[in-house]
Parts: C-alpha cells; sequence; structure tokens
C-alpha cells in the first residue's frame, strides 16, 4: 500500500464523522421548519421582520453549539488515535451512539414544538421542576402523541434519514498490524485531524473563540431577531436544556402565603402620577467599566485622612455639578450584571439575569418605556459585536440601533480597528467621540446609553499617553486616569451640540475592581460606584450631594420620573427624585447572603433560609462589630425578605412587564 492510499484510507474516519455531523445540521434544519410551521400564527412575521441572513447566522450558532455538545461522545469515538477503532464493532457502536444521541435531540425538538403555545419559548430545564409533581405525566405525554400524530410520524422520518444517511469510517479492510510508514500514517491523519476538530469544536460550543466572547447562552438569540418572540426560531431545545442545566429556575421562597402579603413590605409595580406634565429631554447614560467610587476623589473626602486626591480629576469636576448621593451601590458585581440592573432595574440575585432561564422572560426598561413615547433608541459599545451578550440584550430591553466595533470599522470618518486595543474594543477615547457624533445624527427626543471598555484587565492605555498618565498604586490606576480623560473629551465635544442643553446624563460604573483601601474591600465595599446625574440645563434638578442611598436599579424608575414617564411599569428600585433619604435603600447578593442597606444600617441574610446573619451601622466602615444579637431589626429583615420573594415571584411567573 502506498503512502498516498494509506492516508486516504485512514481519512475515511474523521471524513465520515465531517459528513455525520454535516447531517445533523441538516436534521436540526428541519426540526426548526416543523417546529415554525407547527407555531405559524406566532411566527407570522419572522420572516418579513428579520433577514434571512440573520436567521441562518442566528441557527447556526446555535446547533453547532448543540450538535459539538451532544455528539462529543461520538466525535471522540471517530477521532482518538487508536487502530483498533478501525473494526466493525468499534465503528457499529459509533454508529448507534450518533443515531441515538440525534434522535433524542430529534425528539426533543419536535416535541417542543408541541409545547411552545403554552410557553412561547423554548423549553429549558425549569420543565422538569415545574412537572415534578405531576403524577399523571405520562398520560399527558400519550394524549398530546395522539393529538399531534403528524409530529411523530415527522420524528420517525427524521430518524430514519439519521440513520439511512450515516456514513460509516474504518478502513476500507481490516485492521492489522503494520510496520514502517502505513503504522504511522495511520497515527499522524488521526492526530492532525482530531487537533484540527477540537478549535472547531471548542469554539461551536462557545460562540466563538474571541476572548471577548462568553459562552453563548439563550439570551444571545435575540440578537439575530428584531423580535424577542422570535427568538425561539433561531434556539433548538437541545441547546435550550443543555445551557439551563444547573440553572434552576426561580421558585417564589417560602417567606410569605402570598404576593398581597409581600406587598405590605414591598412592590416593584411604579403607577406614576397619570396627571405628570411630561418632559421630553434626551437621556444618556454612560456606564463605565470598572469605574468604583474608590478611584474618585470626590467621593472620599476623608480617605486617607482627607488627603486622597483619586484619579479622576475631570470626573470630581462632573460631580460637583451633578446630583449624586451620600451612598452609592452597584447590584451586581460583573458586567453582566451592571446592565440589567442599569437598564432594567433587574438587580443580581443568585445567577446574572443573562444566564438564567428567565433571561428569556418580557424584560422591559428605559429603552422600552421612553420607545413607546417617541424616544429614538441607541446602544453604543466598542467590543466586537454581541460580546458579553449586550447586544441581544439591548434589542431584547427595546433599544432600537446598536453600535459596537463593525459600525464604528464601517463608518469613513473613524480610523477603524487602527483604534482596537488589541484585546478588548475600540479605546474609550476615541469610541465616546463617535458616541458623540453618532448622536448628532439621532432624530430628538432620543436615549443612548455607552458601555466603555479601557478601563480592563490587562490595563492597557494607548502607546500616545504611555507618558501622560503615570501609573498608580494599582495597575487599573492608569486606565482610570485614561478613562477620566476620555469622558472629558466627550464631554467638550457634548456640549458644543445643539441637543446638549436640554440633555440628562446618567454616568454609573458596572461594577468595581481592584482596591487598595480596606473600606473597600469589604462586603458593602465592593459594591460601592459612583452615581451621578448630571443636567446641564439645571431645570430637571439642582447639583449636590443629597443623603440616602441610590443604587444601580434606582436609575431608570428615577431618570423616568424626571421626564415625567405616567405609564405604570414594573421596576425593582425607586426614583430617588421622589424618595425621602430615610426611606431609600439598596440590595445585592454575595456569596450566597443577600444584603440591605437601609436606615444607616446593613443586613445580611441567608440566602437559603431566609434567617438574618449580621447586622451592621455603616459608621462601621470595616464592619467588624455584629449588631445582631442586641439590635435586631425585624422590619428590615421582613422588607428584605419582600424584594426577594417579589424577584423570584415575577421571575417565575414572567411578570417583569405591566401587560
Amino acid at each position: 500500500m502506498t503512502t498516498s492510499t494509506a492516508i486516504a484510507n485512514h481519512l475515511r474516519s474523521p471524513l465520515a464523522m465531517v459528513c455525520n455531523l454535516m447531517l445533523c445540521f441538516v436534521v436540526y434544519w428541519l426540526c426548526r421548519i416543523i417546529y415554525i410551521a407547527e407555531n405559524a400564527a406566532a411566527f407570522a412575521t419572522l420572516w418579513s421582520d428579520n433577514s434571512l441572513a440573520d436567521i441562518m447566522a442566528g441557527a447556526y450558532a446555535f446547533d453547532a453549539s448543540a450538535i459539538c455538545y451532544t455528539n462529543a461522545p461520538y466525535a471522540l469515538l471517530m477521532l482518538i488515535p487508536l487502530h483498533v477503532k478501525e473494526s466493525h464493532v468499534w465503528q457499529d457502536a459509533a454508529k448507534w451512539l450518533f443515531v441515538v444521541t440525534n434522535s433524542v435531540a430529534v425528539v426533543v425538538n419536535l416535541a417542543d414544538a408541541a409545547y411552545f403555545p403554552y410557553t412561547g419559548r423554548r423549553t429549558t430545564v425549569s420543565v422538569f421542576s415545574e412537572f415534578a409533581a405531576e403524577g399523571n405525566i405520562g398520560s399527558i405525554f400519550a394524549t398530546e402523541m395522539l393529538r399531534h400524530w403528524y409530529l411523530v410520524v415527522a420524528g420517525i422520518a427524521l430518524i430514519a434519514i439519521l440513520c439511512t444517511g450515516y456514513r460509516r469510517g474504518g478502513s476500507r479492510q481490516q485492521p492489522r498490524r503494520q510496520a514502517g510508514h502505513a503504522t504511522a500514517a495511520y497515527y499522524i491523519v488521526q492526530v492532525v485531524a482530531l487537533a484540527a476538530y477540537l478549535p472547531y469544536c471548542i469554539s461551536s460550543m462557545r460562540g466563538g473563540l474571541s476572548h471577548a466572547v462568553r459562552p453563548i447562552t439563550i439570551s444571545n438569540a435575540t440578537q439575530y431577531v428584531a423580535r424577542p418572540a422570535h427568538a425561539a426560531a433561531v434556539l433548538n431545545t437541545p441547546f435550550a436544556l443543555l445551557r439551563t442545566l444547573g440553572k434552576h429556575a426561580f421558585t417564589p421562597p417560602p417567606f410569605f402565603a402570598s404576593t398581597a402579603e409581600a406587598e405590605r413590605y414591598y412592590s416593584p409595580l411604579h403607577t406614576p402620577d397619570a396627571d405628570t406634565q411630561p418632559r421630553p429631554f434626551n437621556v444618556v447614560v454612560l456606564i463605565v467599566e470598572s469605574f468604583g467610587a474608590e478611584y474618585i476623589g470626590a467621593l472620599n473626602p476623608t480617605l486617607d485622612g482627607g488627603r486622597y486626591a483619586g484619579y479622576t480629576p475631570f470626573t470630581d469636576e462632573l460631580i460637583a455639578r451633578s446630583a449624586t448621593f451620600a451612598t452609592s451601590l452597584a447590584n451586581g458585581r460583573k458586567s453582566i450584571d451592571g446592565m440589567p440592573s442599569i437598564l432594567s432595574s433587574i438587580p443580581m440575585f443568585v445567577e446574572p439575569f443573562f444566564l438564567t432561564p428567565s433571561s428569556m422572560n418580557d424584560v422591559g426598561g428605559l429603552a422600552a418605556e421612553l420607545s413607546r413615547r417617541g424616544y429614538a433608541t441607541a446602544f453604543f459599545h466598542g467590543a466586537e459585536n454581541g460580546s458579553m451578550g449586550f447586544q441581544a440584550f439591548a434589542r431584547k430591553t427595546g433599544y432600537g440601533s446598536y453600535y459596537g466595533r463593525t459600525e464604528y470599522n464601517a463608518d469613513p470618518a473613524t480610523a477603524g480597528d487602527a483604534d482596537f486595543d488589541g484585546m478588548w474594543a475600540i479605546w474609550d477615547e476615541p469610541f465616546l467621540q463617535y458616541f458623540c457624533r453618532t448622536m448628532g445624527t439621532m432624530q430628538e427626543p432620543f436615549l443612548t446609553t455607552v458601555f466603555t471598555a479601557s478601563s480592563h484587565h490587562p490595563f492597557r492605555i494607548p502607546e500616545e499617553y504611555r507618558d501622560t498618565f503615570p501609573d498608580g498604586a494599582l495597575p487599573i490606576h492608569r486606565c482610570i486616569r485614561y478613562t477620566d480623560h476620555a469622558l472629558r473629551r466627550f464631554f467638550q465635544t457634548a456640549s458644543r451640540q445643539p441637543w446638549y442643553g436640554h440633555t440628562l446624563f446618567v454616568l454609573t460604573a458596572d461594577h468595581t475592581n481592584l482596591s487598595d483601601h480596606d473600606v473597600y474591600q469589604t462586603d458593602l465595599g465592593r459594591f460601592r460606584v459612583p452615581i451621578l446625574f448630571f443636567d446641564p440645563s439645571a431645570t430637571l434638578l439642582t447639583p449636590g450631594c443629597r443623603d440616602g442611598i441610590a443604587q444601580q436599579i434606582d436609575i431608570m424608575p428615577s431618570v423616568l420620573g424626571l421626564l415625567g414617564h405616567k405609564e405604570p411599569y414594573v421596576a425593582f428600585g425607586k426614583d430617588l427624585f421622589a424618595t425621602p433619604a430615610d426611606s431609600t435603600w439598596a440590595v445585592s447578593y454575595t456569596g450566597g447572603i443577600y444584603q440591605y442597606v437601609a436606615g444607616g444600617r446593613l443586613l445580611q441574610m441567608d440566602g437559603t433560609t431566609g434567617q438574618a446573619r449580621a447586622l451592621y451601622s455603616l459608621s462601621d466602615s470595616l464592619l467588624r462589630h455584629n449588631l445582631m444579637a442586641e439590635q435586631p431589626d425585624t422590619l428590615m429583615e421582613q422588607r428584605l425578605r419582600s424584594i426577594v420573594y417579589q424577584y423570584m415571584s415575577r421571575m417565575s411567573a414572567n411578570e417583569l412587564i405591566v401587560r
């Protein structure tokens, strides 16, 4: 046998595997077509609202992920460099593993087509807990199989396609031990094939290989469709099940007998005064990466004995002209926590909202509410489009346009990827200028949001500023100086725009980052971020630091209140400008513990039992003295339990918007 013949022979298993995985893509697409046809009324505008290219791109991303996950054992059998795998027994085992695995995928996809009318979304693992107590589940399945007999027939046909279309691997001859180049050729081919497949497999499972891409989740589906209701068309059910495995559905804790009882202490339903006069100001929300309060001198007048200057001279100036609060806190510790908190008033409890089955709930937010009032809306993030799931969440919550690295590069007025930081995104300074310039093309009134990126690990700044911004005590400090400079340049440019004088600016951070002061390393200090409202016209609010507690989830209701919003909406935060200082509060979740700040105190509650664990005075900045035994606060405990109960109840019942 010649070397070329040997190589061709040994390629049979890898090539057969590729053909069989391609067959999976065909079967998944057929399942999708059946799914859409079965629910034609729900997808009536699917093809007119969305481009075929977007649907196909989304479908490929989710199908590739599901196929690579579910067929990982099969791929291992086909690619593992063992000579014995060329035997008929091995190849028969591989075939039936493939057929059984993908038959299960067919069954769950088609079964979900029948279940969709009851949920309006792809089924997640929460279905198992939802029906765990049902004793008649078998009869329900039997009845539904009879009602949807055509889906059963379709399933049988698709499984037959898997069986008959399967391509066997293995050599043309029974394997035998050979000396010399034939045996060497076999192992070389197998190792090369395995090495070539692994990057594709990992990339497909994650939704990309870029370090900026987190593993895709079901919430990313809204990135490819115009309506959240159409997300099910690009998803597949095996993916939805796999991605929510271990992500437990939110269930109301046994803190109260009913919602009515919980509402005695707290309700997330906001019902503004119908006689309120609307004020159609533009709104610009700046979410600054890792811009913790510790880095800002104006927020730390007593730090280091009053000698602390911080790293943000411009932000210090802006704070002097803005409305701020004595205590301001984030509701989470990650970027994917910040966006739901700031824009939709959804705190991070237990799991990041992006990663839970509830991310497929109907979700409102600033963009959705202001869009109803005729606002143009746009979200800006200088990273790779789709990064962190921001594009999907922005679209889901009502943003009409998205501007990312792709749009930046396509704009002839920018330097394109010459402004890319080489790791995460476009540098803050040029991207904020692009953000400002693009707002000048939008119809007023508008709502825009920008999420910056430069103040992020690995803490680099543009080479041109290497000697301009010195190092600080921590690696991030130089980045903070650069981002503060980028903000100064943004406001300088914005101040010359015709829309500036009737625009409300809100600036906050997504979360905190590295710390070199003990007070910022406590359970509360790790959540301290700036929250400031700046009105250049001074007609909506007056500048100054107010007593009280602000948190990210207060931004949405506070902005809507300042704009004279009339419609009822759901927001877990409060309107800071309509709430007395002594009634303000904040919540967070860390390490299985819920935290509630109110009345000059911090309460910590066990996330499982609902029992209070600790109570601290805010004057005890290092949280050293637990007052629970001597000064318990039952009212604080009940209010926190009510917030958690209402959150879990609305998540599980898909009640995040007013219907």
